[in-house]
């Protein structure tokens, strides 16, 4: 079974709904989840916040905070999380779960920080979580592993 297929499994068994906010991975973590049969009970939706202000836009990240440290950084990641869950609201029910991913999959950095600089960010009803990363190989593969590691740093927040 796929980390995908544990982490809707366990959400559709606590009768949670899932929104998904993602910048570097660009809809990849969305795709993963609508891979798995069944992800419709579970998954309300999910936002591609590429460009920074859409961060704060649509996911209410804040803007000092966004113009302090820029779109990459674990409160970024975190309020990302957080804001998605609004942002993918059903008849005003915000989701119970938000996930998301901000980084640098490269090839150059925007900012200087070194290219595969990933956070990940994990909200539920009963926890909190933000992972960060340094990830090597090409643009393709800090991808990967970015939406690879958001299902396991969900999963792990989930099992706690």
């Amino acid at each position: 079974m796929s980390e995908a297929s544990e982490v809707l499994e366990e959400l559709r068994s606590r009768g949670w709904t899932l929104g998904i906010a993602e910048s570097l991975t660009g809809g990849a973590v969305a795709a993963e989840c609508v891979s798995v049969p069944g992800a419709s009970a579970v998954l309300l939706g999910a936002v591609v916040a590429y460009a920074t202000p859409v961060k704060h836009t649509l996911l209410g990240v804040d803007a000092d905070l966004l113009d302090e440290h820029g779109p990459v950084h674990p409160l970024v990641a975190a309020q990302m999380a957080d804001g998605v869950r609004s942002a993918v609201a059903v008849d005003g029910r915000r989701a119970d779960v938000g996930i998301s991913t901000t980084g640098i999959a490269g090839p150059d950095s925007p900012d200087g920080q070194p290219v595969g600089t990933v956070h990940i960010g994990a909200v539920t009803p009963e926890g909190a979580r933000t992972a960060a990363f340094l990830f090597s190989g090409d643009r393709a593969q800090i991808r990967a592993q970015t939406v690879q590691e958001a299902f396991a740093v969900l999963l792990e927040l989930l099992r706690e």
